[in-house]
């Protein structure tokens, strides 16, 4: 129900600021800043976007996981979506998530919120306090090590087959 709520009130916000700033500075004034953040807001994002995708190329490159890379591609997709809707509250709202500090202090927060529901155990996610603690599939419950191994499979004569049925 709040994100229904949240698609009544933030139009309606929107509208009422928008009918304020047009009543100050004009109504062609007020469409002609509203597209200007549109545009900078979109050579904005495409800057940091670029940037974002480079870091996660060479992350894998590296033969690590891009997780970072790949929320900051949800935000800035986010703040790219709130920039091109007309207003000037989704502007700011697109504009934060555009932001590279600010970008990271939001993920951060972000973060903090889904960790400590997960380790509560509010959203259903218990599963992560075993990851947390360094059990998990893959690794030595006694040593935190990570168990490797080959293994090769055989049908019931005893040969071994190369692929897999």
């Amino acid at each position: 129900m709040p994100f229904l709520l949240l698609f009544i009130i933030v139009p309606v916000i929107e509208m009422w600021v928008l009918i304020e700033v047009g009543s100050q500075i004009g109504a062609m004034a007020t469409i002609g800043l509203v597209l200007l953040t549109a545009m900078l807001g979109l050579a904005l994002l495409r800057k940091q976007g670029a940037s974002a995708l480079l870091r996660a190329n060479q992350r894998m490159e590296a033969g690590q996981l891009p997780a970072e890379e790949m929320v900051e591609g949800i935000f800035l997709a986010v703040g790219g979506a709130l920039l091109l809707t007309p207003g000037f509250v989704t502007d700011a709202l697109g504009f934060a998530c555009l932001i590279p500090g600010l970008r990271q202090w939001l993920i951060g927060k972000a973060f903090r919120k889904v960790i400590f529901r997960a380790s509560s155990g509010a959203a259903g996610f218990s599963g992560f306090s075993g990851y947390q603690s360094g059990h998990g599939p893959g690794r030595d419950s006694q040593s935190g090590d990570i168990i490797e191994g080959e293994f090769r499979r055989q049908d019931p004569s005893g040969r071994s087959r190369d692929r897999l049925p």
